[in-house]
């Protein structure tokens, strides 16, 4: 049986989880990391995952059942290595698995995969995303059937070098007292193969209404973006990389600006953070990672949840995930 904040799975390591519910049942999209005796640095070459298996639980307290693997880097004709983490949408009667891989020149793009059951198999397109980079799609489908996807990555993921619309290896983060660079979004075409339009930078602002700057690594985007709906309220989640936290901001607009709200998941084990959030049942879950089922080592991470809580001016309670272990 599946416990809160324990790992869900067992018998390998997943990481990245983009949670969802079809069909009255939970389904869960992670990366697979992939076990290997290499150093770690700040490039990322240690997440060497090359396939995606599908994971449903009927309930939050029922077995993770795995699906097995839907999709390798051998079918996607395109992709050179490392497919980090993905996100699924349903759309026009399918299931669109969006993901980010290093192509064939070691850039990191957008793809698309089909299929006609949540558990896959997925089908992907011989071609990247035109006009995609970076890494971390979340794909957010909102009342009226437009599909978002925001994406972008510092560091391995390289949004940093893509600062002037094309790569640029030379690129760097904004100095310490400029704005830090932004997520980026981009509204889906209706048959969900490419972008509709080009992608533009999602505003994150600070209490005062200014943008939030590269130095403030309490606040400012590093990567893992997820947007969900709260009573009519945009939520734009993210992960602050360096200081190790899930954060969010507030907005009217799927596109913005958001207002910086607080924290929602403090520091778990291992470097990297990543998160998405969902209702089910009446209730709403946050779903992540860490590396405790490794004791610690950073590419051998478990897919983890527990539950989330609104206060009633709608702020979320910020989650620490190893309290319980105290109490």
């Amino acid at each position: 049986m599946s416990k809160e904040r324990e790992p869900l799975i067992t018998h390998i390591y997943t990481a990245d989880p983009s949670a969802h519910v079809f069909d009255d049942k939970l389904y869960i999209y992670p990366s697979h990391d992939i076990p290997h005796d290499g150093e770690d640095n700040d490039n990322g070459d240690e997440y060497q995952m090359q396939d995606y298996h599908v994971f449903s639980m009927d309930s939050v307290d029922a077995p993770c059942i795995d699906h097995g693997e839907v999709l390798s880097k051998d079918d996607v004709p395109w992709v050179r290595d490392q497919m980090w983490a993905p996100d699924v949408v349903h759309k026009n009667g399918k299931y669109y698995l969006v993901f980010p891989a290093r192509d064939k020149e070691g850039n990191f793009r957008l793809g698309i995969a089909t299929a006609e059951k949540p558990d896959g198999p997925f089908r992907p397109e011989a071609h990247c995303i035109e006009g995609s980079f970076s890494i971390d799609p979340a794909a957010f489908m909102d009342d009226d059937g437009k599909v978002y996807v925001y994406f972008g990555g510092l560091w391995g993921g390289q949004l940093e070098k893509y600062q002037n619309g094309s790569f640029d290896p030379s690129g760097r983060e904004p100095e310490k007292d400029k704005p830090a660079l932004l997520p980026m979004c981009a509204v889906m075409s209706e048959d969900m193969l490419s972008f509709a339009e080009t992608p533009r930078g999602v505003q994150i602002l600070d209490e005062k209404g200014e943008p939030i700057l590269a130095g403030d690594e309490e606040k400012r985007y590093f990567e893992d973006p997820w947007m969900h709906k709260y009573k009519g309220t945009y939520y734009l989640s993210y992960s602050t990389g360096t200081t190790h936290r899930v954060v969010y901001a507030t907005g009217d607009n799927p596109f913005g600006p958001f207002t910086y709200r607080g924290h929602i998941l403090e520091p778990v084990i291992g470097w990297t953070t990543h998160h998405s959030i969902v209702e089910f049942r009446g209730k709403w879950y946050l779903f992540y990672h860490d590396c405790e089922l490794s004791g610690g080592i950073n590419h051998r991470r478990c897919v983890k949840y527990t539950e989330l809580h609104y206060n009633e001016d709608g702020t979320i309670q910020t989650i620490f995930p190893y309290d319980h272990k105290r109490a």
